[in-house]
């Protein structure tokens, strides 16, 4: 279909330019016919002027046709002739009438006498390709100028908004308004080279008015307007539609964009005709900042819209909420959401939730998706998919169709490396704190701090470690230090030296536990460090703790605690269960889940069986398996239970003998215990109090905050920028397949580059090569790319207005045709694609209808508004006045004015149709009936203008 649309689009443009170049060559035969005919009636030569020239041909047509009607008409035509030729003295050949005039850059080829027609061809054919190969360079270049643009407005602030629980959220939020950005930089960039090429064609001509740039102007407005629209129209894949979001801003656009045409007639034909005054011009430059307020107030609903255009409806509470139309007009092609609530938290707040639960939503997806693979890899291609859909502006749509068409491939190359980017660039901040111990000083400490012994074990080994530098001699003293255990009694007590020689890092001495045979609790006693040498730092922990169990009876079971808080991507967990108060034989003790908040095989895999404590043995785990969701907000729960610890069997029947005793003791009445009896019911295993534990899984810290930063970082825009003139020539110098998919291709394999890529990427080096010296966009924010590309914007238009002249002048073609025709075209085909693509890939139509209408209301205001301010206030310092013929482009901005209310009447009948509901897309047969309007409404316009500049009709 794009390819169809193409072939169209050049079959149009080489018909039209055959049939202007037949025209125009003929009249140069019937302007040497008629020279001739002058030549031989009159002895003496005249000097004829151009008007009187168009005059006299269209008289010597009519002549020959017998359009007068009766035998009198060559004495008649004879007569004419005889008075013209008595009020003009001399008359050059009809060579000089069709001389080239110097341009501003590109040199004249000359000669310019006794030009044959064949010679005209080719020089008309040479023009015509090098105005080609010029629009293809300032569309390449122009994208260098978005690109800065779009760099420009994408910078952003930190601001500090409440979250749900009144905690605090620092978010980032662009500087720039949307839709004052689309109509002053956007709009300047995409119509730089129209609003150029009418001041420097000012410029060129000593600040007299050219039909050349408010013609490309009036010229590229009208194929906006019908031609762009009409193509987005069928464009939209069967069965979609697009709708305008930012409804009162189109308004406002729309209005303006008209206004800007009615007021230049008025201004040329009807307040002063033919003059510019100063004041005239003015007011047209100031009309450009009231475009942008107005279309500013309309988008924030300041002033009287805010009273205006509400819709009430109640939520879930039962409370009447008010809602913005376009938003509801939104929402309701996307199918039924949840009713929206009020907040206090602003816009920014809630776009930034509506990404992160758009981001976790995706992630959700892709581990359905991909279940084996791993998490890194899931946040990679939600990132790329998240920056693939994100809301993208004029300038994103702009680059991509001029890269498809220059065999520079589309951006999803670029969104790949920066997902990439993105997320290998979060990591490293968020661990950037785990190797930053260089310049640490000397510190000495327990590893571990915590020791669990037998009774019975006889001696244990402590650990001290050393860390930083080890290449220096160290020392610290260490002694033991009486808790519930005593020196003497429990374990023998010790002080000493430790010393660390150059490359030694860690010291280990014994300490000795006494074994006794009366039952006791378990005790504890302390290891402290103290006394450090000369650089040396005591670390936690200084202060090592050692409990002693006691081995003579089976023990007590129990949790460490009653709650254990674990991220969901913890994966495995080890849940301990401790032994104390005895260590003596082997005991199994149960243990299972249970559900509580947490769903078993959703959110943890349901664990049942039994531990086994061996003989001596005062800890086991249990291991807990957590399935990880990825879930940004995640706080659930389940409960872990420990049942009746039993002892076990063994060879030996000592245990069964054991639980025989313990079972006849139990028997007994209280009073009759003895201390023997006793003593043997505190051998039995039991349980502590601690037999459940709630695990808690909250969501992952890292994970959190991985989104927090993703999220902040989704930004299209920084595809489009380049950070190094190296990236930019290997850009340069790079042929990338063009994907048609576009965005869909996430299954899809890297395609080769085409032929037509190939030949598109060398026809076009030489541009690419040039452009790969301005600099890059993220120096100065942009701000030197944006210089840099305007003035080279600035060169090339100057040379492409030279050229567009020239070509005008071999062909014998009016310099307001030129403009109308060619010229605005060529300026206005990356456009076009640009809003195909927008068409196809974006929830709305603001970017392929808003920005048109914005963008012609811009143009007169700002590129024929500036010129004319210029001019007019160069000619008033001279005391004189700045003329502008009306002529065609009078006539072409009157049409224009009429067609434009019609376009725009369509558009609306289109939205509000209940058969069709939308601008862009719907039923067949309505879009292709309404295409048809905006192409027949455009070649009409185009053939009229034409018609009229030729004088073959008259107004």
């Amino acid at each position: 279909m794009q390819l169809l649309l193409k072939s169209i689009f050049t079959c149009a443009l080489f018909v039209i330019f055959v049939y202007a170049t037949a025209q125009s060559l003929l009249k140069v035969q019937e302007t040497e016919a008629r020279q001739a005919y002058l030549n031989v009636t009159s002895s003496s030569s005249s000097n004829l002027s151009q008007d009187d020239v168009h005059f006299l041909s269209r008289r010597l047509r009519q002549a020959t046709a017998g359009e007068e009607g009766d035998e009198g008409a060559p004495s008649q035509m004879d007569d004419e002739l005889e008075q013209m030729t008595k009020v003009h003295a001399e008359a050059p050949d009809a060579e000089e009438l069709r001389e080239c005039s110097e341009g501003l850059v590109l040199p004249l080829w000359m000669p310019q006498r006794n030009i044959s027609v064949g010679d005209r061809l080719v020089r008309g054919f040479v023009y015509f390709v090098l105005l080609i190969y010029l629009f293809v360079g300032v569309s390449i270049i122009a994208d260098r100028f978005m690109a800065a643009i779009e760099a420009i407005t994408s910078i952003e602030r930190a601001v500090v908004v409440k979250g749900p629980n009144n905690t605090k959220q620092v978010m980032h939020v662009r500087i720039w308004n949307e839709t004052v950005a689309n109509l002053t930089l956007m709009a300047l960039g995409s119509s730089a080279p129209e609003i150029l090429l009418s001041v420097i064609e000012i410029y060129a001509k000593d600040f007299e008015s050219g039909d050349l740039g408010p013609g490309t102007i009036v010229g590229s407005a009208a194929y906006n307007l019908f031609m762009i629209i009409a193509v987005c129209m069928i464009w939209i894949p069967a069965g979609e539609v697009r709708r305008i979001r930012h409804l009162r801003v189109f308004f406002v656009t729309a209005l303006f964009s008209v206004f800007a045409y009615v007021w230049l007639w008025l201004i040329l034909s009807v307040f002063t005709p033919g003059v510019i005054l100063v004041w005239e011009a003015i007011v047209t430059l100031l009309f450009f900042p009231l475009t942008v307020l107005w279309a500013y107030i309309a988008e924030r609903r300041l002033l009287v819209y805010k009273y205006m255009d509400k819709n009430y409806r109640v939520n879930k509470r039962g409370t009447v909420v008010a809602g913005e139309h376009d938003q509801v007009e939104m929402d309701a092609e996307k199918g039924p959401k949840q009713p929206m609530v009020t907040s206090a938290r602003g816009n920014d707040a809630e776009a930034f939730d509506e990404a992160r639960r758009e981001y976790i939503t995706l992630l959700t997806e892709l581990r359905q998706k991909y279940p084996d693979a791993d998490l890194e890899q899931l946040e990679m291609m939600a990132q790329e998919q998240v920056l693939a859909r994100s809301s993208k502006s004029r300038a994103f749509y702009r680059i991509q169709a001029t890269r498809k068409m220059v065999g520079s491939g589309n951006l999803m190359r670029k969104i790949q490396e920066r997902a990439h980017s993105d997320l290998t660039e979060v990591k490293a901040q968020l661990h950037a704190g785990d190797d930053e111990e260089v310049d640490d000083p000397i510190r000495m400490y327990f590893e571990p701090g915590h020791y669990t012994v037998m009774e019975n074990c006889g001696e244990f080994e402590v650990r001290v470690v050393r860390r930083g530098d080890i290449s220096t001699y160290a020392s610290v003293e260490y002694e033991t230090q009486d808790g519930t255990a005593s020196a003497g009694t429990d374990f023998v007590g010790r002080k000493g030296l430790l010393s660390f020689p150059p490359g030694v890092d860690e010291q280990r001495f014994r300490i000795e536990v006494i074994d006794d045979d009366v039952f006791e609790e378990d005790e504890c006693f302390y290891i402290r460090l103290f006394n450090p040498s000369e650089g040396v730092k005591l670390a936690v922990p200084m202060i090592a703790t050692v409990m002693i169990l006691d081995d003579d009876h089976a023990g007590i079971f129990a949790f460490t605690d009653s709650v254990f808080e674990i991220t969901e991507s913890v994966g495995r967990f080890e849940l301990k269960v401790m032994r104390y108060s005895g260590a003596r034989g082997t005991v199994i003790v149960p243990y299972w889940t249970e559900n509580d908040t947490a769903t078993e095989s959703k959110d943890y895999e349901g664990a049942r069986g039994e531990l086994v404590f061996e003989n001596n043995e005062s800890e086991k785990f249990i291991d807990l398996f957590i399935l990880e969701e990825s879930s940004y907000e995640k706080d659930v729960s389940f409960k872990v239970h420990i049942g009746e610890p039993r002892l076990a069997p063994d060879s030996t029947h000592y245990h069964d003998e054991l639980a025989a005793k313990i079972k006849e003791v139990e028997k007994k009445p209280v009073q009759d215990l003895t201390e023997l009896d006793r003593i043997l019911l505190l051998s039995k295993p039991r349980n502590g109090e601690l037999t459940t534990a709630y695990v808690r899984i909250r969501e992952s810290q890292e994970f959190k905050a991985t989104v927090d930063k993703l999220v902040a970082k989704a930004n299209v825009s920084a595809v489009l920028g380049t950070s190094s003139w190296k990236e930019q020539f290997k850009d340069a110098l790079t042929v990338i397949p063009a994907d048609e998919s576009e965005f869909d291709n996430d299954d899809e394999e890297e395609e080769v580059p085409s032929c037509f890529s190939y030949v598109s990427h060398f026809i076009c080096l030489f541009w690419k090569v040039l452009f790969a010296f301005v600099p890059p966009t993220d120096i100065c924010g942009g701000y030197v790319t944006f210089v840099v590309s305007i003035f080279v914007i600035g060169v090339i238009t100057a040379i492409i207005g030279d050229a567009a002249s020239y070509f005008g002048c071999a062909l014998n073609i009016k310099d307001s045709v030129t403009a109308i025709l060619f010229v605005a075209l060529g300026t206005s085909i990356p456009d076009t694609f640009a809003s195909m693509i927008a068409a196809k890939h974006d929830e709305g139509a603001d970017n392929c209808i808003g920005n048109v209408t914005g963008s012609n209301a811009v143009n007169v205001f700002l590129g024929i508004g500036l010129a004319w301010t210029i001019a007019a206030v160069y000619h008033s310092s001279h005391g004189m006045t700045f003329n502008v013929e009306p002529g065609t482009i009078g006539f072409a901005v009157a049409l224009f004015c009429g067609e434009a209310l019609i376009a725009i009447m369509l558009i609306m009948f289109r939205r509000w149709h209940k058969g069709i509901g939308a601008e862009l897309g719907g039923p067949k047969v309505s879009k292709y009936i309404s295409a048809a309007i905006l192409v027949f409404l455009w070649v009409f316009y185009v053939v009229i203008c034409i018609l009229e500049a030729y004088d073959v009709i008259r107004v």
